[in-house]
């Protein structure tokens, strides 16, 4: 088990570049499944339309910032992984993707009309400090909106594997710094929008479904296609890896449907705010 030492923001920062870094080429077919269909919804909650400055925050690949894009608003997408930007620059060479750290944005005051963070916020060391860094990059008037994961009690995927790993594993075995979050309800996105200024917030659950051929499809996309959870998974022993994709085999067996695969309910929460 890690030690629970000091947090140390600097370390959190590290592996999770080094975590993103790792992901970026496996993205789209492993996770980019799960978390893409979430984009419309956030797009909607930040109001992103035709003619809007939008920043996509944490862009990863660059499938939200493609999106709003195609909403024909002028679009820039951030990130701290180089693997991940040159992911979406290959992908979407037409839209201007910067280099940077979400809680020191490398933008003036007041320059944008909406930012958006698909499922970026808590990855971020000290998400306070992002968001109040989009508070003040965000004009009079503008939308901020992002999204996180779900408890596990509605995210019904990550349960599964966590309940796997508590059976068969340790789900303290990866070397992972402890994470600088807080953000697991809609009362903790609610707390920080309003610590950070912003008003007219709100946070409300969005269901989806995540499709895979079989157990072993889960894992390896969340081994794949994430840094947290494939820290976590990388680090079962390999008696354990077999005890868990045995374990989710059978208690993934109610998500079943007709084309002989599983269709697992996930769900995110949508935070948005405005700045007065």
């Amino acid at each position: 088990m890690p030690s629970m030492g000091p947090f140390d923001p600097e370390a959190v920062r590290e592996f999770e570049r080094a975590g993103w870094n790792r992901a970026a080429s496996a993205y789209e077919s492993a996770f980019a499944t799960a978390t893409r269909q979430f984009i419309e919804p956030l797009l909607d909650a930040a109001s992103v339309g035709t003619g809007a400055s939008v920043l996509d925050l944490c862009c990863g690949p660059g499938f939200v910032t493609a999106a709003a894009s195609g909403r024909r608003a002028h679009v820039t997408g951030l990130d701290f992984s180089t693997a991940m930007l040159a992911e979406a620059r290959t992908r979407f060479p037409s839209i201007a993707f910067d280099h940077g750290d979400a809680e020191v944005p490398p933008y003036g005051d007041a320059c944008f009309d909406a930012v958006v963070s698909n499922f970026g916020i808590h990855h971020v060391p000290r998400p306070a400090l992002a968001i109040a860094s989009v508070h003040r990059i965000l004009r009079r008037g503008g939308r901020f909106a992002f999204t996180i994961w779900a408890g596990q009690r509605e995210n019904i995927a990550w349960k599964l594997v966590f309940d796997a790993v508590r059976r068969h594993g340790d789900p303290q075995a990866s070397a992972a710094p402890p994470p600088g979050g807080g953000f697991a309800t809609e009362a903790d996105c609610l707390a920080a929008l309003a610590a950070a200024g912003f008003s007219q917030t709100s946070a409300r659950l969005v269901r989806g479904s995540w499709r895979h051929r079989d157990a072993a499809s889960l894992l390896a996309a969340l081994r794949a296609g994430t840094a947290r959870m494939a820290a976590m998974i990388d680090a079962q022993s390999e008696a354990a890896m077999l005890a868990i994709v045995a374990d989710l085999e059978v208690s993934a067996r109610p998500y079943r449907d007709g084309w002989a695969g599983l269709t697992i309910p996930i769900a995110c929460v949508i935070a948005e705010g405005g700045k007065p």
